[in-house]
């Protein structure tokens, strides 16, 4: 028996749950006691768990110290997390236990992140305590008639696999929340990562790219800006070549990471709170805020390093108007107009926000996401009829919600557009981000412009949930036919598109590329390959 047991311990090192099913049916076959089965897997998972964090532990100095880790990972960061596992310790602990894929990174990142051992180890100790019988036990309790009439005169280990699958479809179904949160989540367009999204482009993108003759001739879709606006650009010195339109743009300026220097372009434009603050290279809103008093001011910019961009805060609502022309045409053509709308969650009197947020409809898809965004307390049980805002930038990663506007589209809009391209020598193709007062404002070509992106740039209508999939690869399919198009035109006109070798680097290395039309380059660069997988869904 001892064999037995200690088989089980260390079979728990390949799969917990399996194995944890697998004592449930020598319990019922009464081959193994409910005690010694169940102490044997508990043993095993916590010394796997452990395990698990000791190697964190000893991985993270080497790895750390990497400068490419070094680039993604910040000291401060570290040691906030750090704080964070171990001030919600035990119930992080628990949630990793009951939830699949979380145990292998979340134990990893604790050892890395020098969470302390003792409070932990007993944490995870509780954790198998408390799963292991509840596992095994259920095995028992539910698949010992099955099991006994299945197995009473095999012992080949073989004849395990039909319970296996049952009682695994049965954990499963124990998890069904977790999971299926997820499977519905890859049933909507607009949730899918990144890469599945993009992956059936790529054939199209090779094809593209043997017709023109070039990897990146797409980057001179946008010659006056570095990789066409791929990579790295810099938001400030985009809205530059906007001043000739300044009543449509927002008022904003580059500034040193100091509440003095905030306050200095306040007064010189005669602004007040709120303002919006933002890094002057980032993507998909990472690092904006809107500011709205001096302690808020304060947290934002404590611990920035460059340079950020204060930019008035227009209210009302916003908008994406994605528009592109060909090289010496005298007009563009607006393609898309996205609304963008900001969820809240309708209190019902007994309800938290959490609460709210989990039940909703769509909000339980970004759960976590509004969660961590919204500025009202998650446990407030907000009044019956009173409406919380959970969040308030326009980007698709944090919670917006994209709609297709193309039916607001009017002459007033298209001449406003028209005239901001215009005056932007060198640019093709691209985003405007807007904002207006109102809607009927925003017809009639009364707007500011917040941000403009260059080839990276979406068609966002394509994440309104009624647009299907064939018509969003259909819009992203013409997209790049149009940025190769363009691209192809202007290296007709003599100008060199960026080497695929300073592309590259550019994206790795962080190194602005070179500008087909000598303007002055960001000193701003992303964070790597990462980052501009990631540019996408406004």
């Amino acid at each position: 028996m001892l064999l037995d047991l200690l088989t089980l311990a260390l079979a728990t090192f390949i799969t917990e749950d399996l194995t944890c099913i697998a004592a449930g049916v020598l319990i019922a076959q009464g081959r193994l006691g409910f005690p010694e089965a169940t102490a044997a897997c508990a043993a095993g998972i916590l010394a796997g768990d452990l395990l698990l964090f000791a190697a964190g532990a000893v991985l993270s100095p080497r790895l750390l110290a990497h400068r490419f880790v070094r680039r993604f990972i910040k000291p401060e960061k570290l040691q906030e997390a750090a704080r964070w596992i171990e001030r919600k310790g035990l119930g992080f602990v628990l949630l990793s236990r009951f939830t699949p894929g979380l145990r292998l990174p979340g134990y990893l990142a604790a050892g890395m992140l020098g969470v302390r051992f003792g409070p932990f180890a007993a944490r995870l100790a509780l954790a198998a305590a408390v799963w292991t019988p509840l596992l095994t036990g259920a095995t028992v309790a539910f698949g010992g008639a099955l099991l006994s009439g299945l197995f009473d005169n095999s012992r080949h280990p073989i004849a395990l696999l039909p319970v296996f699958v049952i009682c695994a479809t049965a954990a499963w179904l124990g998890r069904r929340r977790f999971t299926m949160e997820r499977l519905r989540r890859w049933t909507r367009w607009e949730f899918w990562p990144v890469w599945a999204a993009y992956l059936p482009l790529v054939p199209w993108f090779l094809w593209l790219a043997a017709r023109h003759r070039s990897l990146t001739v797409f980057t001179l879709a946008n010659p006056a800006i570095p990789t066409g606006g791929l990579t790295g650009e810099s938001k400030s010195r985009i809205l530059r070549q906007l001043a000739d339109c300044p009543e449509h743009v927002a008022p904003w300026a580059l500034v040193q990471p100091t509440p003095k220097a905030v306050h200095q372009f306040l007064n010189t434009h005669a602004l007040s709170f709120p303002v919006v603050i933002k890094p002057d290279t980032g993507e998909r809103g990472t690092g904006v805020a809107i500011v709205r008093n001096e302690q808020e001011l304060e947290t934002r910019l404590r611990g920035e390093t460059r340079r950020v961009i204060v930019q008035e805060y227009v209210p009302g609502v916003e908008f994406g108007v994605f528009y592109h022309r060909y090289p010496l045409q005298p007009r563009g053509q607006i393609v898309s107009i996205t609304c963008k709308e900001f969820p809240a969650v309708d209190g019902d009197g007994a309800s938290t926000v959490r609460e709210l947020i989990r039940s909703g409809r769509r909000t339980r898809f970004l759960a976590t996401t509004y969660e961590r965004l919204t500025r009202a307390p998650l446990d407030a049980v907000p009044a019956k009829g009173e409406q919380v805002p959970l969040v308030e930038i326009g980007s698709h990663c944090r919670g917006a919600i994209f709609l297709d506007g193309c039916h607001l589209l009017t002459s007033e809009i298209t001449q406003a557009i028209e005239t901001l391209s215009q005056s932007f020598e060198g640019f093709y193709l691209g985003r405007y981000d807007i904002r207006a007062a109102t809607t009927a404002e925003f017809r009639a070509g009364r707007f500011q412009v917040i941000e403009l992106n260059g080839v990276a740039a979406e068609p966002t209508h394509i994440y309104d949930p009624r647009v299907s999939i064939l018509n969003a690869y259909r819009a992203l399919a013409t997209q790049w036919s149009v940025a190769f198009e363009i691209g192809a035109r202007n290296r007709e006109l003599g100008l060199r598109p960026t080497p695929a070798r300073e592309l590259l680097r550019a994206i790795l290395n962080r190194r602005p590329a070179s500008n087909p039309l000598g303007c002055e380059k960001p000193k701003g660069c992303v964070n790597g390959l990462r980052d501009v997988l990631l540019r996408v869904r406004g």
